[in-house]
């Protein structure tokens, strides 16, 4: 990636930094449709318990370690919250970029996440030729550095508990008419989660998978949940788990909030303990991952 005029464009959902910025955030994520003040209260609730969200800050990050790596520019676009998507094209025609390699940071291929980062991106009307990553779930580079932060994790929980804790690995959940259009997020989940079981050397016993975040909307939504599996667990004698999100690269809302604070309050009232592997965030092995995606493309 010699040539100036290359680059890298990694898309993201994006967070607001405030509380404040919550109700514009969620018209972005909706396309404009309003949503009960309620739904509102409640996300403006969860992002107030834990501060704000470093999305946006560990997503630039990210970006900045690529670029160091690759000694080649990375743009940054979010589709949800600023830099937008478009904002990031229009830097990247302003300065004369006429290539790039496009790398979505959800690594399992949905149309709810993948497929609109590409609709923003070509509605964004890029003036170079791009070449778009449609996933990358099963990267080797991707798969050690969650097995990474999983060993050294479940290690400590496994000590503190005076024995193996059972593993839950999680995705987001999206709703389940998607899978039944032909979506390949569920199996693309499911298999990340078991290729890094494998790395970590786990038995099929020591784990299970759950989809996390189920929507406030209507209709069904890909489960089984965390709190089924957790009751599940329970139910065969364990006193704790370990949860490893396998479908977000960085800490943000769903891991601070709703691991860190509801999967945990709920485990407790279960009467078991909970521990977390930490998030990738600045790790390594995901910032080789990406740089090799890149350079085979």
């Amino acid at each position: 990636m010699s040539n100036p005029k290359q680059a890298v464009l990694l898309l993201a959902h994006g967070s607001p930094d405030t509380v404040a910025e919550i109700p514009e955030f969620l018209l972005q994520v909706t396309g404009g449709r309003p949503l009960p003040p309620a739904v509102i209260a409640e996300v403006q609730h969860r992002y107030g318990l834990i501060g704000r969200s470093p999305l946006t800050e560990l997503t630039l990050l990210q970006g900045k370690l690529l670029a160091e790596k690759l000694r080649a520019p990375v743009y940054v676009g979010m589709r949800n919250w600023k830099p937008f998507i478009a904002d990031a094209v229009r830097a990247m025609s302003t300065e004369a970029v006429t290539r790039a390699v496009v790398v979505c940071l959800a690594p399992q291929n949905s149309r709810t996440s993948v497929g609109l980062y590409r609709a923003a991106l070509a509605a964004a009307n890029p003036a170079f030729a791009f070449d778009f990553v449609e996933s990358w779930h099963d990267h080797p580079l991707l798969i050690q550095a969650f097995a990474e932060k999983l060993c050294a994790g479940h290690r400590h929980a496994n000590a503190e508990m005076g024995g193996k804790v059972p593993v839950i690995f999680t995705a987001h959940s999206v709703p389940q008419r998607t899978i039944t259009e032909g979506d390949p997020y569920e199996q693309q989940a499911k298999e990340t989660a078991a290729l890094v079981a494998r790395e970590a050397h786990l038995d099929a016993s020591d784990w299970s998978f759950a989809f996390q975040s189920q929507g406030m909307s209507g209709g069904a939504w890909l489960g089984p949940t965390v709190e089924d599996t957790i009751r599940g667990l329970k139910a065969k004698g364990h006193q704790g788990v370990f949860i490893q999100p396998i479908g977000f690269l960085c800490d943000h809302v769903e891991v601070l909030y709703d691991i860190d604070i509801a999967f945990r309050d709920f485990a407790e009232k279960e009467g078991m303990k909970l521990w977390r592997a930490e998030s990738l965030n600045d790790s390594a092995l995901l910032t080789a991952a990406l740089a090799d995606i890149v350079q085979s493309r």
